[in-house]
């Protein structure tokens, strides 16, 4: 079922791609020799020819060139691997100038057919934002949480605030904040956030420096369920002492404790240093602990800001346009990271990971109904099909991005490179781009694995 949905998900994305493609090169007159969903053998293709609709299955490659009706018309083919498809136009590879082949037009034609491909992945971002937004609500950077004792409570950060700015960048939904911080990591002396009170915007100074004592365990973030220990870190203060996952905490230092808000307001008593003692359930027996936190110094702005808001149909165009473009803004980010050397190779994934990814998502989100799980299937699809655009316009050859540099500089020199040296710099620029996508995929069964 996962390995379904991901592909479901990666041909939709590429098959809009390829219709980008195939819209501006009806537009513009080009020759559209065969446009498919899928791969391989085709199981069924169709065309109009002039005695009317034929169609054909199993249509052998053969077949496909030489029969003499469907000469210079577009068949439509299914092929039988369901994974991506693909938009065959006349010249787009070869020195055919013949016309109605791609080479034959103009430089801003040729250009539109080529960007168009991207930019049909920027739109299918849009369009299932708009979906996403109008079901599950807006993500408002509005602060939720201000933790008692850290820089965000010192600075006056306030729950209610609206965030707008970081550091002089703008922030307009929830997200951007954790992106922001992940990308610029918190070594100033002094953090500036805007926030927005009252309907003005106030300026506050974050001293990031943080000094607290950590147990190292984690419980429900809902107040009323019970204080069940969900989560221990491996070199914590609660491991070293022996408290286990699942185990439920009766008492803190004598006083009992019933839900997750009192184990919450108790334990901001405890950021001392001191030993304290822990009565918890585990399975029907209770068992006491003496545990020491251990010492932490790091950074944080101490505060929590993403609340998801329903909005009406004006906000949620605009907010899908916000989307699209952190999405664009977050991959050419990551994207420099990776360049810098920043990102290490667990942070990159292909098709594998991607496939391991999207039966995660599932996995979380199926119990809590289809609605939830089609929709963070639409979230995923935003990702990708805003990362496969991205990716498609970087100046490589063989990538969409490449083959406009080329007619770029077309129109610059007034006459095309030598359609050969373009050709044999493209077959190149793919034969390094599938070693590449080999690795990764090796890369991504290593992370799997261990």
């Amino acid at each position: 079922m996962n390995i379904v949905a991901a592909l479901l998900i990666f041909t939709v994305i590429v098959v809009v791609h390829e219709f980008g493609h195939f819209l501006l090169a009806k537009k513009n007159g080009v020759e559209v020799t065969e446009f498919s969903v899928g791969m391989g053998p085709r199981i069924i293709t169709f065309c109009k020819t002039d005695k009317g609709m034929t169609c054909k299955l199993f249509c052998s490659q053969k077949l496909f060139e030489e029969r003499e009706d469907w000469a210079h018309i577009t068949k439509y083919s299914w092929k039988l691997f369901p994974i991506g498809g693909s938009c065959a136009m006349v010249g787009e590879d070869t020195e055919d100038e013949s016309e109605g082949s791609f080479n034959s037009k103009g430089v801003w034609a040729r250009f539109s057919v080529i960007f168009a491909g991207p930019f049909f992945n920027f739109i299918l971002a849009f369009v299932f934002s708009i979906i996403i937004l109008g079901n599950a609500g807006i993500d408002m950077p509005e602060v939720v949480q201000v933790l008692p004792g850290q820089p965000g409570e010192a600075a006056g950060v306030q729950e209610g605030d609206m965030v707008r700015s970081i550091n002089g960048h703008k922030i307009s939904i929830g997200r951007e904040i954790t992106t922001y911080l992940q990308l610029h990591p918190l070594t100033e002396d002094t953090v500036k956030v805007v926030v927005e009170r009252d309907g003005k915007e106030k300026t506050l100074s974050i001293d990031p420096d943080y000094k607290t004592y950590l147990f190292g365990f984690s419980y429900p973030s809902d107040e009323k369920s019970k204080a069940e220990v969900s989560e221990v870190t491996d070199d914590g203060a609660f491991k070293k002492a022996g408290v286990k996952e699942k185990d439920t905490i009766l008492e803190v230092n004598g006083t009992k404790v019933t839900n997750s808000g009192e184990l919450s307001r108790i334990m901001e008593k405890y950021k001392t240093g001191k030993a304290v003692t822990f009565v918890v359930d585990r399975k029907g027996e209770e068992k006491t602990f003496r545990v020491t936190p251990k010492p932490y110094e790091g950074k944080t702005l101490g505060f929590a800001a993403s609340k998801n808001e329903m909005k009406g149909p004006a906000a949620v165009l605009k907010y899908s346009v916000i989307e699209v473009k952190y999405w664009i803004e977050t991959t050419v980010a990551s994207l420099g990271q990776l360049v810098r050397g920043k990102v290490s190779r667990n942070d990159v994934s292909g098709v594998v990971g991607i496939v391991d990814a999207v039966g995660g998502v599932i996995d979380q989100s199926v119990e809590y109904g289809v609605k939830t799980v089609i929709i963070n299937m639409l979230y995923m699809s935003v990702l990708l099909s805003a990362n496969l655009g991205v990716m498609n316009l970087l100046p490589l050859p063989a990538l969409d991005g490449g083959r406009l540099v080329f007619i770029l500089i077309e129109a610059v020199r007034g006459k095309p490179v030598d359609r050969e040296k373009e050709g044999f710099v493209h077959v190149i620029g793919f034969f390094l781009l599938m070693i590449l996508m080999v690795l990764i995929m090796f890369n991504d069964i290593w992370k799997i694995i261990h």
